[in-house]
């Protein structure tokens, strides 16, 4: 693995049933379907994952069931904050990478804040151009491709084309960032072939008109 982590790292959301329980089918369905993208890896239990409503033994299964169904090339974070979380995170496999031995293993890394990776949908094209290796994406969850070819636009030198496609996201991002935006997300997930599901009480499902706006702000960037 290269000393800078490059590339799109999707912040997982995290999949609910409509009893709010976490959801190992629809893990299995959505990280399997997102493996056949080009994206670097996935961050798992992090700032889209709804993780301050998960408790410990949560996050743990998580980490368990992404690592599980992730194909061998892609790159896993652990959302771990504490100390016992990312104790708890290498117990499983995952490592520091900060500590020696950890460029050796191309798939298992757990940290919190990983240096050059842009961590705004909103500024990506312009991170990349002020020197940023990758970004960890919310909007990648449902949909990858517009991301990644952010990603490929910039690697070919296209700054036109990676301009367009950061235009052409800004609408759907901008939605999401507002409040109530993870169940906007999961809606734009369950459109795009995903499952998105119910977001985690006390956050709302969305309204017929709120359904209706995701709707328009992700038409032309589906698939």
């Amino acid at each position: 693995m290269p000393g800078k982590l490059q590339g799109i790292f999707i912040s997982l959301a995290t999949p609910f049933n409509h009893k709010g329980e976490i959801w190992e089918t629809k893990v299995e369905h959505n990280v399997v379907k997102w493996n056949r993208t080009t994206v670097a890896g996935y961050v798992v239990c992090g700032a889209a994952g709804e993780s301050e409503q998960l408790s410990s033994e949560e996050k743990v299964r998580m980490w368990e069931w992404v690592a599980k169904f992730a194909a061998p090339e892609k790159i896993l974070i652990a959302g771990a904050g504490s100390p016992e979380e990312i104790a708890r995170a290498k117990e499983l496999g995952y490592k520091d990478l900060g500590h020696k031995g950890a460029a050796d293993d191309p798939k298992f890394v757990a940290i919190d804040a990983p240096g050059g990776l842009c961590g705004s949908d909103a500024g990506f094209a312009q991170a990349l151009a002020a020197g940023a290796t990758g970004a960890i994406s919310t909007i990648a969850n449902a949909v990858p491709y517009a991301m990644i070819s952010i990603w490929e636009a910039h690697r070919t030198r296209d700054t036109e084309a990676a301009a367009d496609w950061q235009n052409r996201i800004a609408g759907a991002v901008e939605l999401i960032g507002r409040q109530n935006g993870i169940a906007a997300l999961k809606y734009a997930m369950d459109l795009n072939g995903y499952y998105g599901g119910p977001p985690r009480l006390p956050l709302k499902v969305l309204t017929p008109d709120q359904k209706r706006e995701v709707e328009r702000a992700f038409e032309g960037i589906r698939g």
